[in-house]
């Protein structure tokens, strides 16, 4: 895709969602359970308000999505019970905090987060095996996509119906939110993750910054070979990392940019602060933790 292509996309996305300009148009949004879907529900509900109809893909089972919610809600079977996901979760979240030494922290994170990721993974493959929910998803006519691309199935569902898809977004592992847009990424001055360098790097730190560069593409393959594989099963022809993400018309980045690094982006990237929370009552820490941003972190406070 040209920068030109890109830029035309990304513009006529935000026409779309500017009141006023255009009638409301339809947006399919595919979320991700927990903190996430809390960001993006603000989003949601705005667009709402500009008189644009949203309808919302969630899995039957889950800790925030559908509750008290104003707008259309499609929801898909799973196999796995309310219990089972507190459970899975308790997990991933005593895995972060525990305290072990290099290297068995790292091969730990990186075994509980691809079964995280498996779950996610298991939720993707219920929507397409529904055939209820993707008549629904081809009949309907949707103007755009809305999603996390953490766990790929929205950019997976959006190349499937031939939708122009918008990120949104706090990350994504090896930076693969800078690489599939194209961004430059000059190694000798913008650290990579973990590294715990500044941008004012010696030479061995810039040796190291570039060795980790490498490793990252061969770990995020790795990470993400079975949603590969799906997403190659489902859009019928073989697909990268960056072949999936590379496609999206605008990534809504929830980052501060005087908080980052000085780096070159692209146009179609645009830095609109706020973290993986809902808006917390007023000096209420536990209510913001244990309600509002981590529905599983009330094992850690108990």
């Amino acid at each position: 895709m040209t920068f030109r292509l890109c830029y035309l996309l990304a513009a006529s996305i935000f026409i779309l969602l500017i009141p006023g300009l255009s009638e409301g148009g339809k947006l399919l949004v595919v979320p991700m359970d927990g903190s996430h879907w809390l960001s993006m529900k603000q989003l949601v509900l705005k667009l709402m308000d500009r008189g644009h109809e949203v309808v919302v893909l969630i899995p039957e089972i889950s800790w925030q999505m559908g509750k008290g919610q104003s707008y259309t809600v499609k929801t898909y079977p799973v196999d796995y019970t309310l219990e089972d996901l507190d459970k899975f979760f308790a997990e991933y979240l005593s895995v972060h905090l525990s305290n072990q030494p290099f290297p068995m922290n790292v091969l730990t994170l990186y075994n509980v987060s691809k079964r995280t990721f498996g779950l996610f993974l298991n939720q993707c493959k219920n929507i397409f095996r529904s055939t209820e929910i993707m008549q629904y998803l081809n009949q309907s006519d949707f103007d755009a996509l809305l999603t996390d691309p953490i766990a790929l199935c929205g950019a997976t569902l959006a190349n499937y119906l031939s939708l122009p898809f918008v990120f949104f977004m706090r990350g994504f592992p090896c930076s693969l939110h800078y690489d599939a847009p194209q961004c430059p990424s000059p190694l000798s001055y913008v650290p990579r993750l973990f590294t715990f360098n500044s941008d004012n790097m010696t030479f061995f730190q810039r040796v190291e910054n570039a060795l980790i560069a490498l490793l990252e593409l061969v770990y995020c393959n790795a990470f993400y070979e079975e949603g590969l594989k799906l997403s190659s099963e489902i859009l019928q022809r073989d697909v990268s990392l960056l072949d999936l993400l590379n496609g999206a018309s605008i990534w809504l980045l929830r980052y501060d940019f005087v908080f980052e690094y000085v780096r070159p982006v692209m146009p179609n990237m645009v830095f609109i602060g706020g973290v993986n929370c809902a808006p917390g009552k007023p000096l209420d820490f536990i209510h913001l933790v244990s309600g509002s941003c981590f529905p599983w972190a009330e094992m850690a406070l108990s």
